[in-house]
């Protein structure tokens, strides 16, 4: 059970740093023009790890 519980903050972790930083890792990974529509997309991926993980977190 621990090791789901280590899994799931990563997970976590992971979902959390794409929301936050989604800006700059748009700049550095993505080269097309309009940065809008992959901040978007990273926000929204971010998001569905972060319940995830926390949802492998109380499990």
């Amino acid at each position: 059970m621990e090791i789901v519980a280590i899994i799931g903050t990563i997970i976590l972790m992971i979902g959390i740093i794409c929301i936050y930083d989604a800006r700059q890792i748009t700049k550095k990974i993505f080269s097309f023009g309009d940065q809008n529509e992959g901040t978007l997309a990273l926000k929204v991926g971010g998001f569905v790890l972060s319940i995830i993980g926390g949802l492998l977190i109380m499990l």
